[in-house]
Order: structure tokens, then C-alpha cells, then sequence
């Protein structure tokens, strides 16, 4: 962060600000605006879309721009750039192709809608900065490798705790130390949640409750560590992960683990509920040089053999647009996937579900999502979280059953079965010859 804030002043002195375009105006989207516009020098947010067009409004008012123009061409939106004037607009495919725009941001949680934005985004050249773990956690090894051949960059981003585990990551481990365990606190999982039990929280806080009830029934939770995972090849100790129930410090936890069971996987992802502090990410590491060792114990870290660094919050909005500035400014990815999918989040019934239903959505009435090991997604034909969405069910499910491609008809025509379906192929275990 100290190197961003350098190359934004020098942005901003030049009077040459990155120009920022958002998809998705909505609680985080808002405060999002409100942060470039107002406490981001070198950064100008130039464009937002919405389906909802009062709330592309929303996100210039809430940062106290109350002259913006409505756009509906490329045309007029590339004259409101180059003219310094806010633009918003229902079409946000107009952001995807407009010149004048170095990246954009994804804010709006979902699936079909953000894969269609972010493929046509990566066709014109345009880095990609994702708040939006369900896409990323269903299709985001694929779009990566259309973002590498466009050459551009997709990540996600900070303030989000995948990002912040990653930064800790990776200062853990540009340390020489072994990180075993990326790690997130919550203060609250239960997997039945639904929009009625959270309706009154997500009033009190200019939510929607479906988004809140994601976060309750540990389905987000569980998109955010396979991000994380497939950012580090990292796996799950277990379906759903261990998920501890603990009081006390992160610190006093790492006990908790089977050292040679984290090595023998190649490091996991995990969270544990009630530890301080919260809400805050860990990371558990080893270090095994015993000269080392020797200075951790001198430091007051420990005798080992894991050792905990964690980071006591998470501040969302605040912390996007920085990840916008690291991507255009220093071409750095915050998180994205490193290869073929390490950990997928799979399709779970939340009550009993009958044969001819249409599943709702994420954090909503019929389904919650948990971590699975994608090698084993695959060998189970397990239907994936991020797909579930409008699947019609064949069969009758029973309560916490695992969903299966067998158990429903897909929606027809979707483009995010054809990517999931393109990633499947391309990460495919290549096939040996048999030796004549």
C-alpha cells in the first residue's frame, strides 16, 4: 500500500487520474463511490451501471456529485469521459467497450449477469477488479485464462477478507516462512438462516437480506476460502472445512492442527467461529530453520511448530479502490486463481426439496453452499453453488444432502454452464498413452 499511495500522488500532480468504471450500484457499490471520489487523489470514478438506474444515482450522490450525464451508446459515454462528466446508465456492457476507462470494478454478487460483463470487458483490453467471490469461486480459473491471453489483469480485490488473507499470505511467506493455513473468524454460522431470520439485521444496515443471509449460512464464507484456495493450491481438510467453534485469541489455536496433515495437502483453508479477533483473517505458518525458530521465541511468537499472524479487520469498500490502483499502477494481482480449480463450493439442501422445484438463489430459502475438494466435485458430478440458481430438481432432496448434476435440469442457454463446461475441459487431467 505505501508503493499505491506514491503512484496515485504522481497520478493526481500529472493531473492524469486512473479512470474507473463500476458494474453494480448497491450497499458496497455505494461505498465504494463514495471512497474514489472522495479520499482516492489520482483515481476518478468515470462511469457506473445498474439495472436499477436510480441506483448508478445513488452511488454519485452518496459521494456528493449531483451533475451526472445518462448515457445509452458507447458514443455518448466516451464523450462524457473525455468531457470530465459522471456518467451512469442501465447497459453495462457500455462500460465493457467504452475507451477511456483502464479498469472496472465487479461489485454485483452475481453469476450469469457478471460473467457475461466480465468476458466482454477482458475482449476490450480492460482490467477486471472482482468484489464478487461467487463468480470467481464458480468460473474464475477460466476467465483468468481469458484474461491472460488478452493480457490483462483479473483479481480480486482488498478490503474483502480473500484479499486480506492474501496479503497476509504473501508477507508471511516473503518471510521464508511455510504458510499451512489461510484462515477467516466469524462470529456466527448456521447453516439454515434464511431472508426471514435476517431480514431485521439487514434492515438496520441498508441491506438485502439474502446478501446478509449468505453470510450467516456460510455460503459466502465458503467462496471466500475457495478463492483463497485456488489463489495459493491450498485444499479442504474436510467437506465444509473443520470450521472450530473456539473462545480465546487466534493465536491460542494452533493447536488445533495436524502439522503433517497441512503439509501432506499442501496447506489448507479453513475458519474458525468466536475467536478474537473478529472479524479478522490468520495465517498459520512454519518456519524451519532452528536459527530462526530461535528469533520467533525471542519476538514472543512461539516455540512452534505453526506460528500465527493474523490481521484484526477487514474494511471492504475502503480498501477496493486501492486494489484498482495496485492493477492499473503496479501490475499487481491481489488474488486470482493459479491454475486449474483447487477448491470448489457445492450446491446444499437447506430444508427438505421436492421433485419439480426451482432452486432460489444464493442466501436465500432452499440451498447453502460448502467447500469441497474440486477433484472430488468432479468424481461426484456435484453441481456447484454458483450454478444452482433456477435448476429445476428431477428427484425429491432431503435436508443437508449434497446436489448433484443428476439430481436437476439446468436453465437452458446460460453462459456460465458453457464457461464451467469450457473449465472443466481445459483443466482436465491430460490422459497418459498407453505403452505399446
Amino acid at each position: 500500500m505505501i508503493i499505491v499511495d506514491t503512484a496515485l500522488k504522481a497520478r493526481a500532480e500529472a493531473g492524469n487520474p486512473v479512470k474507473v468504471g463500476m458494474i453494480g450500484s448497491g450497499f458496497m457499490g455505494w461505498g465504494i463511490a463514495n471512497q474514489i471520489i472522495n479520499s482516492v487523489p489520482g483515481m476518478e470514478l468515470v462511469a457506473v451501471s445498474s439495472r436499477n438506474i436510480s441506483n448508478a444515482k445513488r452511488a454519485y450522490d452518496e459521494g456528493g456529485i449531483e451533475s451526472v450525464k445518462e448515457v445509452h451508446s458507447v458514443a455518448d459515454l466516451e464523450a462524457a469521459i473525455a468531457n470530465g462528466r459522471p456518467a451512469i446508465t442501465d447497459d453495462a456492457m457500455l462500460l465493457c467497450r467504452a475507451e477511456g476507462i483502464d479498469a472496472l470494478i465487479e461489485v454485483t454478487g452475481t453469476v450469469e449477469f457478471a460473467a457475461s460483463a466480465v468476458l466482454e470487458a477482458i475482449a476490450h483490453k480492460k482490467h477486471v477488479v472482482l468484489m464478487n467471490a461467487e463468480l470467481d469461486g464458480t468460473i474464475g480459473p477460466i476467465l483468468k485464462v481469458y484474461a491472460d491471453k488478452a493480457g490483462v489483469i483479473l483479481s480480486g480485490c482488498d478490503g474483502d477478507q480473500p484479499g486480506v488473507e492474501m496479503n497476509l499470505y504473501r508477507y508471511v511467506k516473503s518471510m521464508g516462512m511455510t504458510p499451512l493455513l489461510c484462515g477467516n473468524i466469524k462470529g456466527l454460522q448456521d447453516p439454515y438462516r434464511n431472508p426471514t431470520t435476517q431480514e431485521s439485521f439487514a434492515r438496520k444496515w441498508g441491506q438485502k437480506a439474502h446478501m446478509v443471509t449468505s453470510f450467516a449460512d456460510g455460503t459466502k464464507i465458503s467462496f471466500e476460502q475457495a478463492i483463497v484456495a485456488n489463489a495459493t493450491g491450498m485444499k479442504v481438510a474436510k467437506r465444509g472445512m473443520y470450521g472450530h467453534h473456539v473462545s480465546g485469541h487466534i493465536d491460542e489455536f494452533t493447536n488445533l492442527y495436524d502439522v503433517d496433515q497441512l503439509k501432506e495437502l499442501g496447506g489448507i483453508v479453513d475458519y474458525v467461529v468466536g475467536a478474537k479477533p473478529g472479524p479478522g483473517v490468520y495465517v498459520y505458518a512454519t518456519q524451519d530453520d532452528p536459527k530462526h525458530k530461535h528469533y520467533l521465541s525471542y519476538y514472543k511468537m512461539g516455540d512452534g511448530p505453526l506460528y500465527s499472524f493474523y490481521h484484526p479487520y477487514h474494511l471492504c469498500h475502503f480498501e477496493v479502490p486501492l486494489s484498482v490502483a495496485r492493477v492499473v499502477l503496479c501490475h499487481d494481482t491481489v488474488l486470482a486463481p493459479v491454475g486449474k480449480p483447487e477448491v470448489e463450493v457445492i450446491t446444499t439442501a437447506k430444508t427438505d426439496l421436492k421433485a419439480g422445484e426451482t432452486l432460489d438463489g444464493i442466501g436465500y430459502y432452499m440451498t447453502y453452499g460448502q467447500c469441497e475438494n474440486a477433484e472430488v466435485v468432479q468424481a461426484e458430478n456435484i453441481l456447484p453453488m454458483g450454478l444452482a440458481e433456477g435448476c429445476r430438481l428431477k428427484r425429491d432432496v432431503l435436508k443437508d444432502q449434497v446436489l448433484t448434476y443428476d439430481d436437476v435440469e439446468l436453465p437452458e442457454g446460460r453462459l456460465c454452464d458453457k464457461l464451467r463446461a469450457e473449465q472443466n475441459e481445459y483443466f482436465a487431467p491430460q490422459k497418459v498413452p498407453a505403452m505399446s
